[in-house]
This record gives structure tokens, sequence and C-alpha cells, in this order.
């Protein structure tokens, strides 16, 4: 599989779902605590299925012990490279937020669009224009943070649906069957998307 790395403006519609990953313990021989999302229906299950398929190593690192049932959370590394799926919509993608920023920047990582925003010695990176919300942790010793994200992302295409809108807009651009937004060659990635 070949990696595909692309910055653009980022504009989502609206989705749903429940922000914040509290990691408290570090020490890669210690369980991490992990503020576990809680997905219901058919999210629940959507990341049933992602955290399955999750790799065991992620940025050279193996994949260690989150405490307490930790569904729909993994967590790689010492500092922990940590993802939760099923996290709540990011306020800058939240309308009538006081951040509400629907331009925000998005990076598109083998077929998954991210939202990326700096965090406290890291950076956060959250999926965009599927029906679930996934959210990777990376601290700023794995930099470039982005890295991380081309071992997750097969997963994550293969099991987080799109949003309906989006495979509409896939579908209408010419995208493969799938309603993967192509290989990354043709184009810098620099797409804006009107709203409504």
């Amino acid at each position: 599989m070949t990696s595909t790395v692309r910055r653009r403006p980022l504009w989502t519609p609206a989705l749903s779902l429940p922000v914040v990953a509290l990691v408290a313990a570090c020490g890669s021989s210690a369980e991490l605590s992990v503020e576990d999302p809680q997905p219901d229906g058919e999210a629940a299950e959507v990341c049933e299925a992602v955290v399955a398929a999750l790799p065991a190593t992620v940025e050279g690192e193996e994949a260690r012990d989150v405490a307490g049932p930790a569904r729909f959370t993994a967590a790689w590394g010492d500092p922990a490279i940590v993802l939760r799926c099923g996290a709540e919509r990011p306020a800058v993608l939240t309308p009538g937020s006081d951040t509400y920023r629907p331009t925000a920047d998005a990076v598109m990582v083998d077929d998954v669009s991210w939202l990326l925003e700096e965090s406290d010695g890291g950076h956060r990176f959250t999926t965009t224009e599927r029906t679930v919300f996934v959210e990777v942790d990376v601290p700023d010793s794995y930099a470039p943070e982005v890295n991380a994200l081309v071992d997750v992302a097969e997963a994550l295409h293969e099991h987080l649906p799109y949003d309906p809108l989006w495979e509409d807009y896939y579908e209408d651009s010419g995208a493969p069957e799938d309603g993967a937004p192509g290989d990354g060659n043709t184009d810098d990635g620099a797409t804006e998307h009107d709203g409504h």
C-alpha cells in the first residue's frame, strides 16, 4: 500500500456522537488509564470492528494494556499513542461552538481524512467524513506525528463507514467504487467543500 499524506482545508457535514482523551498513567510496563468513549448501537459495532482490526504496532511501537474494559480504546508505545473510537465531535466542527471553524486544517492519509489540532505535548487527529469520530493522540516525540496515522489507516478505511453525504460526494466525483477518494497522485489535496 502506497501511503499518501495531503493537507487540505476541511468542511464536514453534521454528524453525531459523544472529546477528550484523558491519559493518566505513564510507563509502558504499567496499564494506561484512558477515558473510554461510550458509543452505542451501530457506532459501537463499528468501533468494535475498528479496534479488532488495529495493528499490533504503530510507529514501530508495540500495543500496550489499557486499564478498565477499554472496548473502544487502543494504545501503543511509551509515551503512548492513544486511539479512541466513538469520540465526541470536536468543538471546531460543532456549529454554535465558540471555536467553530468549518474550514480547519485537515490531512488525508491513505484515504482517511483527519482534522489536525495541536494539543499539549503533541497533536490530536480526529477522523472526518465518517459516521463515527475516531481520535488519535500522538506525542511530539513521534514527530512528524502524522506518520502514526499510516499504520491505523487501513483498519479505519475498511471498517469506518463514510457519512452518506461524503459517500455521495465521492461517488459523484468519480472516486473508486468503495467510495475512497483516490490515491492522492492526481492533485495536491487542496479541496474545499461547500457547506449547507
